[in-house]
């Protein structure tokens, strides 16, 4: 697992890192033919729940989907988020990070940052659990959004939020809806990579919500590009279905048994 890791640190300043979101194995299995890293993100709860935000989300649940997605993951650099309120403490963090560990085989967990957790993070990467840092805009914890890093204050803040989350020993950063300033100081500072949603192309890569790109999720901020409507074409093929059905074309003597 170590060198899994040590080969995407590598990957910095070397080639543009390719990253997407997966909540079961089917979805998994084509990523893993085209991502450096699939994240099974806690963004399952607004996508495939319809929860509003993802407060939420169990330990159970995302456990659940990730198992799905180990399944179709074999050279991807497979990460878990850890929800909300499941690394409190030192302690809760190690037990919760150690649970998704042996119970999906993923390797790396995922914590927001709160400026308040970095001895959670330097105790979890102390005992050789693997930790990516997410700062900038962090869903658990903001009840509202906006870009950060607007001004050069704020860029500094963040810049030093980021080298101290690199010092505690995570292996990479998540950049959420950070300005192109701040984006560009963080990476050019910093000896991991960083992987951003929102925060322009000077990250060493970037992440997006595989459901926003394919058109499934209804959610289209500034920063998703919609490669293709699948809604559209799964509507066509539902429609089809409906019509050979009514039409006593469907099911042929091929279909039935």
């Amino acid at each position: 697992m170590k060198s899994k890791i040590n080969n995407f640190i590598r990957k910095k300043n070397q080639k543009k890192i390719i990253c997407l979101t997966a909540y079961s194995k089917n979805i998994a299995k084509i990523l893993d033919k085209h991502c450096d890293l699939v994240l099974v993100g806690d963004s399952l709860e607004n996508v495939l729940y319809g929860m509003k935000n993802t407060h939420k989300l169990s330990l159970e649940t995302i456990i659940k989907h990730a198992k799905s997605v180990r399944l179709g993951i074999k050279k991807s650099l497979l990460v878990v988020d850890m929800p909300k309120d499941t690394y409190k403490t030192p302690r809760q963090a190690k037990k919760n990070a150690k649970l998704i560990l042996e119970k999906t085989g993923c390797d790396a967990i995922k914590i927001e940052n709160t400026n308040k957790n970095l001895d959670i993070i330097k105790f979890l990467t102390k005992s050789k659990i693997n930790v990516m840092g997410h700062v900038g805009y962090t869903p658990q914890f903001k009840k509202k959004f906006k870009v950060e890093g607007q001004n050069k204050k704020d860029q500094q803040k963040l810049l030093n939020q980021s080298k101290q989350i690199e010092k505690a020993g995570a292996f990479s950063i998540v950049l959420e809806c950070v300005s192109k300033e701040a984006s560009k100081k963080i990476t050019k500072n910093l000896k991991i990579p960083t992987i951003g949603i929102g925060s322009s192309s000077f990250c060493d890569g970037q992440i997006l919500v595989t459901d926003d790109i394919i058109g499934l999720s209804g959610f289209y901020p500034k920063f998703v590009k919609k490669y293709i409507d699948l809604g559209k074409i799964i509507e066509n093929v539902i429609k089809q279905f409906k019509r050979d059905v009514k039409l006593m074309n469907f099911p042929k003597s091929k279909n039935s048994y």
